[in-house]
């Protein structure tokens, strides 16, 4: 795309091998921002600061599958060894969706819920992110409206911070990137990879740095730092 660098900077790498179950109860229902996040803040630059189908199978999240996360992302108690159930919007009960998904010709759901995403002009919105076999999805929130489909195979990676926090970035070189906040952010990257892998052949690949850059359009970049701060995460964002 023209006015993209393909030279991107980026921190440590994982994959993940397998992937757990996308059922069972899922009892960590907070905003992701509640921890260690707030409203955004100006410093003395001007930049911007926060702290901060429908098949499905049933068998419990195991220590492997987490592993690559492990003594690399930070992670909350809960959120170890959790069980993931996959769709938390009972898509199927859900005609708007059901159609969507009909007309776009995917077959499965493996995960449903909504997120917090952050606009080209820094705005947090709240908006349901939604994976098929094929695709990611993201929807409006109220309404259900299709706001963008992001086949599988474009998707270059995803990257997250070394941090306790809920960000992750998704990397679509060819288009442009989102930058999107989950509790759920560990399932939603394993279901990821596992889903790209069945289509591509190869696991997504998983980076993990303390600050990385995502490009908004397409020539618009937004660096994120994260910084550990007594209380929570800091985020920094830095538009160039």
């Amino acid at each position: 795309m023209l006015g993209r660098s393909t030279e991107r900077k980026f921190g440590r790498r994982a994959s993940i091998q397998s992937l757990p179950s996308l059922r069972d109860k899922d009892k960590e229902n907070e905003d992701p921002f509640s921890r260690g996040v707030g409203g955004p803040e100006l410093d003395e630059d001007g930049n911007e600061e926060q702290r901060v189908v429908l098949p499905q199978s049933s068998s419990r999240v195991s220590r492997d599958t987490q592993e690559p996360f492990m003594g690399i992302k930070a992670r909350r108690k809960t959120s170890m060894n959790r069980q993931f159930r996959g769709d938390y919007l009972n898509v199927a009960s859900n005609q708007i969706i059901l159609k969507l998904l009909e007309k776009q010709g995917d077959r499965h759901v493996l995960f449903a819920d909504s997120v917090v995403k952050l606009s080209r002009l820094g705005k947090i919105k709240r908006q349901v992110f939604m994976i098929t076999d094929v695709a990611a999805y993201i929807l409006d929130a109220q309404w259900g409206n299709l706001k963008r489909r992001i086949a599988l195979q474009a998707i270059e990676k995803v990257c997250l911070s070394e941090l306790s926090d809920n960000f992750f970035a998704i990397i679509v070189p060819s288009e442009y990137d989102n930058l999107l906040a989950s509790t759920r952010k560990t399932e939603i990257v394993t279901i990821l990879v596992e889903a790209t892998k069945k289509v591509m052949g190869n696991p997504l690949e998983v980076v993990f740095s303390n600050r990385f850059e995502y490009y908004v359009g397409s020539d618009s970049v937004t660096e994120v730092i994260f910084e550990q701060v007594e209380g929570g995460v800091k985020t920094k964002f830095v538009h160039k």
